[in-house]
């Protein structure tokens, strides 16, 4: 379990782009489960859509990005810098499979398929209520920036 003080202190991150709430479960090197609490203060509902208000695809995955690099960073032993960043280097079989709305509770899981010369691969999902929001496989990798 990790609360939202110590994913502060991995995740540069911050309101109103910080979406994870909570992680439920972590298994160094294999996996982790995590919470994404969907309010409708979101600042994106107005906009998208204000008679139906979806959560943004793009933001879903990025939930989910930002889940995988709690593992990363878990994984590796590594405590974050201001020099050190998790960036995307791929999204591949991206599917969606429901809407995510206001009230929702998205639940976050990504499993480490491969780890290569620094690149790591996700295998991702997204859950409402047991029901598969979005899927995807992710390529991530961890970079100092200068």
């Amino acid at each position: 379990m990790m609360d939202i003080q110590r994913i502060l202190q991995k995740l540069p991150h911050r309101y109103p782009f910080l979406l994870v709430d909570r992680v439920l479960e972590i298994e160094k090197g294999v996996r982790i489960k995590a919470l994404k609490n969907v309010t409708y203060n979101e600042p994106f509902f107005s906009g998208h859509f204000p008679a139906r208000p979806v959560m943004p695809g793009v933001l879903m995955l990025e939930a989910l990005a930002q889940a995988a690099a709690l593992l990363s960073f878990e994984s590796a032993d590594a405590e974050p810098d201001d020099q050190t960043v998790v960036y995307f280097a791929g999204i591949d079989g991206c599917r969606f499979k429901r809407p995510v709305g206001p009230g929702d509770q998205l639940i976050l899981e990504a499993a480490i398929d491969r780890v290569k010369a620094g690149i790591y691969k996700y295998k991702t999902r997204a859950t409402v209520d047991g029901q598969l929001a979005v899927e995807a496989d992710m390529m991530c990798t961890m970079r100092r920036v200068a």
